[in-house]
């Protein structure tokens, strides 16, 4: 912000919890993508059931590099590993357990997925994160209280010996049927004392400070409550979980989040682009579509939410050409849309200013700052920016974005545009977070107004985008 524009009022004070340095690091994220890999793979299941061969696991032209490669071009920016699912095989050579990649025939039984992966991430740019799977349907001692040292120990090498975690990714499975070290039976937990979180997650603090970590109820970011693409239209990043623990929350609420929420815990959308989360020949017919793949985006990145894309790769250790011709539509219809900003150049007049102070002015939506921001006085619950177009242009979608360092303040707002002296809705919505992008039926229109019908505070918004489909 240059000397002249330099704030005579002071900024709002904070509206609520606000997010962390790692949760703000994260939010910048955006799309990144899942990995389920392991002998599922080659067992053709969703979920093995933890007596399953090491020998199984033997990928024919696993490329680590291709598979970031992929990743890297349809614009994700970091992948997440099932290091261990379920079924409890490992795709490290872990001290702590002989079912692993190293008595498997891949390597000659001196592989390690998860180095090749990390480090292919850090050679192209992409950030790591890992998957632990906290049930382990192999291990003799799951159910008992030896089980949680071994889960710590295997999560311990995890987060010391593959460089920087931006994510750690915790489910809440309740256990079941297992091989269990032969023991052949069916072991439950209580989720809300057996894991005891609490201590796993200073775990993860002291090892890799930097890194958030994801289950139901976070303690950084929570679990979207549905696996089909879909943040909650209204959407939170505010949430009370004193009643949950990781396997026992209401998706219903974490769908849309609390308004009134103590805790700064933004949804993460899990989906995967096929039927199955693992590889499955059979659903090589049955991918997302790029229309498909799109409308995700918008239900999901679009409602203030990070996207989770699972990628799974097939029995080569590749991205299946099907998938990866998805994603490559998927990046292009994206970039056709936004690689061009309509409402930059606009004029923009607001009826309330912080203060009146040109700091806080409205021209900043669309000045392309990210550290400044139109804001207003507080107590104003209501208030407009009108935008002047150099010309008239046709658009279908706008984008909204809060200055959520400041917390999440609007609960609805509206976009209208100006023909004959007659204003008219073109689309309405609540609440905005990081970000809100709506679609309409495309219009052309010179003038428009975004009302702020409803806030918690005075209004803080940092970016008002205008695009049209396709470009």
């Amino acid at each position: 912000m240059d000397q002249a524009s330099q704030p005579t009022v002071p900024p709002p004070a904070p509206c609520g919890p606000v997010p962390s340095p790692r949760q703000w690091a994260w939010h910048q994220m955006g799309v990144y993508g899942f990995v389920h890999f392991t002998v599922n793979t080659f067992t053709d299941r969703e979920w093995g059931f933890g007596d399953e061969s090491p020998a199984l696991f033997d990928p024919s032209a696993f490329d680590a590099g291709a598979l970031v490669g992929t990743a890297r071009a349809a614009g994700l920016r970091g992948l997440i590993l099932t290091c261990k699912h379920h079924d409890g095989f490992c795709l490290w050579p872990s001290r702590y357990t002989e079912h692993s990649v190293k008595h498997s025939p891949w390597r000659g039984g001196r592989g390690d997925v998860v180095r090749e992966l990390s480090t292919a991430c850090a050679e192209q740019g992409l950030r790591f994160g890992v998957y632990l799977s906290p049930w382990d349907r192999n291990h003799a001692d799951y159910g008992r209280p030896a089980y949680l040292e071994y889960y710590r120990s295997q999560l311990r090498e995890l987060l010391t010996e593959y460089g920087p975690i931006f994510e750690v990714w915790f489910d809440g499975a309740r256990g079941g049927d297992g091989y269990y070290g032969g023991s052949r039976e069916a072991r439950q937990i209580d989720p809300a004392t057996y894991y005891d979180w609490q201590n796993t997650w200073a775990m993860v603090r002291e090892l890799q400070p930097e890194a958030v970590m994801f289950s139901d109820i976070g303690p950084d970011v929570r679990w979207c409550g549905n696996e089909r693409g879909l943040a909650g239209e209204t959407n939170w990043c505010t949430l009370n979980t004193d009643a949950w623990c990781p396997g026992k929350a209401v998706p219903e609420q974490l769908n849309t989040g609390h308004e009134d929420g103590a805790h700064w815990l933004p949804a993460e959308v899990d989906v995967s682009i096929r039927p199955g989360w693992f590889y499955h020949a059979a659903e090589d017919e049955r991918v997302r579509s790029v229309e498909n793949l799109v409308d995700i985006y918008y239900h999901s990145i679009g409602r203030g939410a990070n996207l989770l894309l699972n990628l799974p790769p097939d029995r080569r250790g590749r991205i299946h050409e099907i998938d990866a011709e998805r994603l490559d539509g998927l990046r292009r219809a994206l970039t056709a849309t936004f690689s061009k900003d309509l409402a930059r150049g606009a004029t923009l007049s607001a009826d309330q200013v912080r203060g009146n102070d040109p700091a806080y002015a409205a021209a900043h939506l669309v000045g392309g700052d990210d550290q400044a921001c139109w804001a207003c006085d507080d107590g104003v619950t209501a208030a407009a920016v009108t935008l002047e177009l150099p010309q008239a242009r046709r658009i279908d979608q706008v984008l909204l974005q809060e200055a959520v360092p400041l917390g999440q303040r609007v609960r609805s707002w509206s976009l209208e545009a100006e023909a004959g002296g007659v204003w008219s809705t073109l689309c309405m919505g609540t609440t905005i977070g990081v970000r809100r992008l709506q679609r309409f039926p495309a219009v052309t229109a010179q003038r428009l107004r975004l009302r702020i019908l409803d806030a918690k505070a005075g209004p803080v918004l940092s970016r008002l985008g205008l695009f049209l489909s396709g470009g």
